[in-house]
């Protein structure tokens, strides 16, 4: 199962976990996101198996009903990748208060609202894999990113603590930790960043870029190659991790 799994990282995801054969589930808030992605998806497998679902997971009581409809349909989840809900980038002088309250709906609880039945479920069977797509910006604080950052930040601390609480049950957990991106979220990104500094969006993405080592800012199918590895059995050692993705744009040893 791959919330936020019409677009961006998660349509990347679906279609790395896809490439290994898995049955895919993806949950959208947007029925049209997620017919478009579903014709992508059957046109490149057309013997994949692939169900969508619409729900805001914003709602516990929608997030529930959607993981009830996704096991009917495909049995357990024994894997949940998170990618749904993001906060918008602002300059600290646009904030007010609703942003924060709007990130922490959009980004935690649409996470926490699904991880938290799926890793119950899992934990009564005695395994699973979750992975939650967070992002740097909780661990490195941006003034244009301060109400997602702090939703990103409570996410790693529900992650590494859900890795502890469900080990013994056989559920692993992970954070994969990405910067910016290259997917169509990039661009209000890039807005956020012009205004801050009063440039434009083409000199915003470019001084971004001047700062990562590598040269170049990702592509949504290396972040998925990542997810696929945390899920898989290859890293069945590895749970309560927190993997920066940011081609060393922010080195540190913590």
């Amino acid at each position: 199962m791959i919330t936020g799994g019409s677009k961006g990282i998660g349509l990347a995801c679906a279609k790395g976990f896809l490439e290994e054969g898995a049955s895919v589930s993806l949950v959208s808030r947007s029925t049209a996101n997620l017919d478009a992605a579903l014709a992508q998806l059957r046109a490149q497998w057309p013997q994949g198996v692939v169900r969508t679902f619409a729900a805001d997971l914003c709602d516990a009581a929608q997030a529930l009903k959607v993981l009830d409809e996704a096991e009917a349909a495909l049995g357990p989840v024994e894997v949940l990748v998170n990618s749904a809900g993001a906060a918008r980038r602002t300059p600290a002088e646009e904030l007010t208060a609703q942003a924060f309250e709007d990130a922490m709906q959009g980004k935690y609880f649409s996470y926490v609202h699904m991880m938290e039945p799926v890793a119950r479920r899992m934990g009564a069977r005695g395994e699973g894999a979750i992975v939650n797509v967070v992002g740097s910006g909780g661990k490195f604080a941006s003034p244009v990113h301060m109400p997602g950052g702090a939703a990103n930040a409570a996410l790693l601390l529900v992650s590494a603590g859900m890795a502890a609480a469900y080990g013994p049950k056989g559920v692993r957990v992970n954070a994969v930790n990405p910067a910016q991106t290259l997917t169509d979220r990039l661009r209000t990104g890039l807005l956020a960043e012009a205004r801050q500094h009063g440039i434009t969006p083409e000199e915003a993405q470019a001084r971004i870029t001047a700062r990562v080592p590598l040269g170049r800012l990702a592509r949504p199918e290396e972040v998925a190659d990542v997810v696929v590895f945390l899920a898989s059995s290859r890293a069945s050692y590895v749970t309560g991790a927190s993997l920066v993705m940011d081609g060393a744009a922010n080195p540190t040893a913590v």
